[in-house]
């Protein structure tokens, strides 16, 4: 016997196939149904079908006279003699699940010419000392395996593998690369072998750079992995949580590298840095051997049901075996020994056999209920009345419950794993009257479902889009895209969000790393496009801009700029929206395009100011007055500037009256600013100027006074609407409403106060307190005749 041990990538298996296939005959066992059926094919492309056969617990491919036999190690036909005999991962004799399977093949299993173990090297002491006459071969691992740190999630480099060990943690890890990178393949224990090679080939392909994997990759699934990241370090033994020791990291961290490709792993920032032993003894491969082997009887009795547990029982013979803890199928008896009607039926070594073997059949889906206790208990019962064998029709039913795609990712992998237990069934070939229909009818639903999962899982955890478009961006290359005629983006086939004027609004959550991706994607792939729409954008009429109150420029409706503080009032700054696509030359021209649009509309709707501002016939006193008036955006009190009006000449008053200037009893200002549309861009260009929050409070048109909230009195002066107590009165309607006040004290006249109301648009209730704000006070005469006479107060001077 030769034992061929070392780390993972040393080209074990690949000596063990090359040994067997120099021999007439051969057989070999894998830990895993998933790298039987790989081999199985690699040997079929050498030797040809009829040469290989398969043999798993669900699956035998059974030619005539096969030379070559590739088994999943529980399924190994050691009946048959064969030349060579290997057993992959012998190791795993230390495993407390199946480790007393690899413990008899290592003590039991032999070649008639070649024997052969392959696995770790840590094994070796307790071969040497329970196969004395073994040799030993020692392999090299071909590549280095080094240490590289923690990273986040989000900085892990392409071909990285991530790593923890619960679906829900799988799930939680791929959700986040999906966002953060397009997609991610995903691996468990749990999935089918169908739909675990589906979903490694998607990364194989290279149309994901991730895989997130439970520890389902570390035995023997050969990938190009260039990096292993633990995103967990603590895992489930079965009992309790515990950390993982240096040989599990060793084993699932080889998968990093291929061949001659050195590979590195390490941890998530969530796991932080291994420790430095750890570290070391993985780098070079040095592990505390393997004390002791799981063992169990396999020399079993079946005179009774009773001698069968008792032989099962049975205590190693030799302080390096461990009696293995109860497996599922000594559980399994154990329960059904319980059923009288079963122990009735359990007399006679045979049927103490059959009571084993049915006792034997997996349930996959690993929940350990009472209801995979009933199925082998029923099971049995066909089996040992009426014609011996399976009731068709109640295993058409049980069957056809399970032929269902519909339901989530979770409802899928149970349906998967109860067929699988139905598959082993009918590879039981005298258990049914038709085998090799139920073989291909399980097969076919298996399938299926492992199709249906294998979508659902591509769906849920790989962004096709964002995928091609990463791994594009990444080699450097051209993309294709181009804007359909309702605005949507297309690159590379994919739509990848909206193009509004120019501002790019991606199909991603804001400010996430995917839509990063898709600006970067859509700025190159439309760098034409946005070059003909600017083109375009500078030759559009006047009519197709516009300004909202929120201060923001619109072309078509579209936004694509907003206004900042200028060097003054009536030249504020145009900020144009910097989404990415543009860049700052370009940025320039829909400035200048909008600064043009900008201050022709300013002219348009304030053109008596700016006349005012550039009066050329105005001297003295009156250009003093002028100034001050365009200063203070076409409105201001006459207080402050009391002697400068009082000391105007009549020419000068002409002059003013010229461009519109009217000298009121408390204000100066200009009429034709009354209008709703000066009125609203009066009041926008000096929010802006001071920075208020937008939209301002602008009077509706057509009305004469508003609430004065929401502004500082500075805002109502600006806009010709001061402020008068609770209310701001527009400019000309305070001067109408002081001018009749006045003309009724020159005329000795009682005032209509339901009139004055109605002039200033108040509720008569309202209008003591704007009176009392303009500085009036009210008296009444003995005849009731009402009288409003003004304070003193320097505003209305």
């Amino acid at each position: 016997m030769v034992a061929v041990l070392g780390p993972t990538n040393t080209g074990k298996t690949h000596l063990a196939i090359e040994r067997m296939l120099g021999h007439r005959t051969g057989m070999i066992g894998f830990p895993l149904r998933l790298l039987a059926r790989e081999n199985y094919d690699r040997i079929v492309s050498i030797k040809g079908k009829n040469a290989v056969a398969l043999v798993t617990g669900e699956e035998k491919i059974l030619p005539p006279s096969p030379s070559y036999w590739v088994c999943t190690v529980e399924s190994m036909p050691l009946d048959r003699a064969v030349d060579f005999l290997a057993v992959d991962e012998v190791q795993l004799c230390a495993d407390p699940e199946r480790g007393h399977i690899f413990t008899d093949r290592l003590l039991n299993a032999r070649g008639l010419v070649e024997t052969m173990f392959l696995g770790s090297d840590t094994v070796q002491p307790l071969i040497r000392r329970l196969v004395p006459r073994a040799e030993f071969i020692s392999r090299p691992r071909f590549s280095q395996l080094t240490y590289a740190g923690y990273r986040k999630l989000t900085r892990l480099p392409p071909r990285s593998c991530v790593v923890a060990f619960s679906a829900t943690d799988v799930y939680a890890l791929a959700e986040m690369i999906r966002r953060q990178r397009g997609g991610t393949a995903v691996v468990l224990g749990a999935l089918s072998p169908r739909t675990r090679n589906a979903q490694v080939g998607l990364y194989q392909a290279g149309e994901v750079d991730y895989l997130v994997a439970t520890d389902a990759i570390g035995m023997g699934l050969n990938m190009d992995v260039d990096h292993v990241a633990f995103a967990r370090i603590v895992k489930f033994d079965g009992f309790a949580p515990r950390r993982l020791r240096a040989p599990e990291v060793a084993q699932i961290a080889g998968r990093a590298g291929r061949h001659m490709r050195d590979g590195t792993f390490g941890t998530t920032d969530e796991v932080g840095e291994l420790e430095a032993d750890v570290v070391d003894r993985v780098e070079n491969h040095q592990f505390e051997t393997i004390k002791t082997l799981m063992w169990r009887n396999s020399k079993l009795r079946f005179d009774t049901p009773g001698f069968l547990l008792k032989s099962l029982e049975e205590r190693p013979p030799i302080p390096e075996l461990l009696r293995a803890r109860d497996a599922d199928d000594h559980l399994a008896l154990q329960a059904l020994v319980r059923d009288h009607e079963v122990m009735d039926l359990a007399k006679g070594r045979d049927n103490v056999r059959l009571l084993w073997e049915v006792c034997q059949v997996p349930d996959f889906r690993k929940v350990l209920s009472d209801a995979h206790t009933r199925l082998l208990g029923q099971i049995f019962r066909q089996l040992r009345t009426g014609i011996g064998r399976l009731d068709e029709d109640w295993a058409a039913k049980q069957i056809a419950r399970l032929d269902r795609t519909e339901g989530d990712i979770d409802a899928l992998v149970a349906r998967i794993a109860h067929i699988r237990t139905w598959t082993y069934i009918s590879n039981r070939p005298s258990w049914l009257t038709d085998p090799v229909h139920w073989q291909a009818r399980t097969r076919a639903i298996e399938d299926k479902l492992s199709d249906a999962l294998h979508e659902r899982l591509t769906q849920r955890f790989i962004d096709r889009r964002s995928a091609t478009l990463v791994r594009t961006l990444k080699d450097g290359r051209d993309l294709i895209g181009g804007v359909r005629a309702d605005g949507e983006v297309v690159v590379e086939g994919h739509p990848v969000g909206r193009l509004e004027g120019f501002r790019f609004v991606p199909d991603a959550p804001e400010r996430s790393e995917e839509a990063k991706s898709l600006l970067t994607a859509a700025r190159r792939a439309l760098r034409e496009e946005v070059a003909s729409r600017l083109r375009a954008f500078e030759q559009e009429p006047d009519d197709v801009f516009a300004l909202g109150l929120d201060g923001v420029l619109t072309a078509d409706g579209l936004p694509v700029a907003r206004l900042g503080p200028g060097p003054s009032v009536l030249t504020p700054a145009v900020l144009p929206f910097d989404e990415g696509l543009l860049d700052q030359g370009q940025l320039d021209r829909v400035r200048v395009r909008l600064e043009r649009w900008l201050k022709d509309r300013v002219a348009a709707r304030l053109r008596p100011l700016l006349a005012l501002r550039d009066a050329a016939d105005l001297t003295g006193a009156a250009r003093g007055l002028a100034f001050q008036l365009v200063e203070n955006m076409g409105a201001m009190p006459r207080a402050p500037v009391a002697p400068m009006v009082e000391g105007l000449e009549r020419a000068d008053r002409k002059a003013l009256s010229r461009h519109g200037v009217r000298l009121g009893v408390s204000h100066l200002y200009l009429t034709a600013l009354a209008k709703p549309g000066a009125v609203e861009l009066r009041g926008l260009l000096w929010a802006v100027k001071h920075r208020l929050s937008l939209p301002v409070p602008i009077p509706p048109p057509g009305r004469v006074s508003v609430e004065a909230t929401g502004a500082p009195p500075a805002f109502w002066d600006a806009i010709g609407y001061p402020e008068a107590g609770p209310r701001a009165l527009r400019v000309d309607m305070l001067d109408r409403l002081e001018t009749e006040l006045l003309t009724a004290a020159k005329e000795g006249r009682a005032v209509a106060e339901p009139a004055l109301a109605q002039m200033i648009g108040a509720k008569p209730e309202e209008l003591g307190a704007v009176m009392k704000g303009l500085g009036y006070t009210r008296s009444v005469a003995e005849d009731g005749a009402v009288s409003w006479r003004r304070r003193r107060n320097p505003r209305h001077k």
